[in-house]
């Protein structure tokens, strides 16, 4: 049988970091995604030091950058035979308006299209395992405002918060769609709510929001450990086998809002994904 291999993304820091831990503990291969060399580096010397587990590796790339998909994608591509789970992960809050190399506003670039290009660009080696699964990281801020598809970079009027929560929303769109695009597939997907993680979400802000959100995280948030466990579960137990198109939270199937079920707003997204990315699946 061959060995089970595991991608996650976002996987230098916080519940990304916790995740690739656990599913090393399990064997197999493990392979993290991440923006920075030297703490990649860091990263996976100390999961094998934790586990036991020699085959652990990292991806430099960042994954608001379309180019950089396509080449952390082109690279495994050339030496993967097969992948078991994809993990995406990485995600970001942007208080200020910002765009991406692409030119596209950095929370959509990163929080979906990073899922969307990534996914499509691996979706042929997790066809080649006997079955696979694409976990999706989202929040259960997605329960706010819809995504605007007139506008989904909020070219019209900004907010940070309502951006990020637009971008959770379309996780979930982008998951129910896609799992419906693979019902006949071994592939399965799904996403979930990881919970209120004590991590280092929203520090790239600086000044009063990132002490704020220290402040809260320190009086309300689980530790990382436990956030990462819907995205473990989801990415390996035999429970999960099977499951697709659904919402998790606490590793039980949960319902997300009747926004995210809405099949004309999930075909839209996609078909803006697609000429957003130049990527079609």
């Amino acid at each position: 049988m061959a060995e089970k291999i595991f991608l996650v993304s976002g996987a230098t820091d916080g519940i990304g970091r916790v995740s690739a831990l656990k599913l090393a503990q399990m064997g197999g291969r493990v392979i993290l995604v991440g923006r920075n060399a030297a703490k990649g580096e860091r990263v996976i010397g100390d999961i094998k030091r934790a586990t036991g587990n020699a085959e652990i590796e990292f991806e430099l790339a960042d994954l608001s950058s379309q180019s950089d998909i396509r080449a952390v994608a082109e690279r495994l591509n050339n030496r993967l035979e097969h992948l078991d789970a994809l993990v995406n992960n990485v995600g970001a809050w942007f208080n200020r308006r910002a765009l991406s190399v692409d030119n596209i506003e950095m929370t959509f670039a990163l929080n979906h299209l990073g899922y969307f290009l990534l996914t499509g660009l691996l979706l042929d080696k997790l066809k080649c395992a006997p079955s696979a699964r694409i976990v999706n990281v989202s929040s259960m801020a997605h329960k706010g405002p819809q995504v605007d598809l007139d506008d989904p970079q909020g070219e019209a009027g900004y907010s940070g918060w309502r951006a990020y929560q637009a971008s959770k929303l379309a996780n979930i769109l982008f998951t129910y769609h896609l799992a419906g695009k693979l019902s006949s597939s071994s592939v399965s997907a799904n996403c979930l709510h990881p919970g209120f993680v004590a991590s280092k979400f929203a520090h790239n802000n600086g000044g009063w929001l990132k002490w704020m959100m220290i402040v809260v995280q320190q009086l309300a948030a689980i530790n990382e450990e436990k956030g990462a466990r819907t995205s473990v579960y989801l990415a390996s137990a035999p429970e999960a086998e099977g499951v697709s198109g659904k919402y998790f939270i606490k590793s039980e199937i949960a319902e997300s809002n009747a926004a995210s079920h809405e099949g004309a707003a999930q075909e839209r997204l996609w078909q803006i994904s697609e000429a957003l990315t130049g990527f079609s699946y």
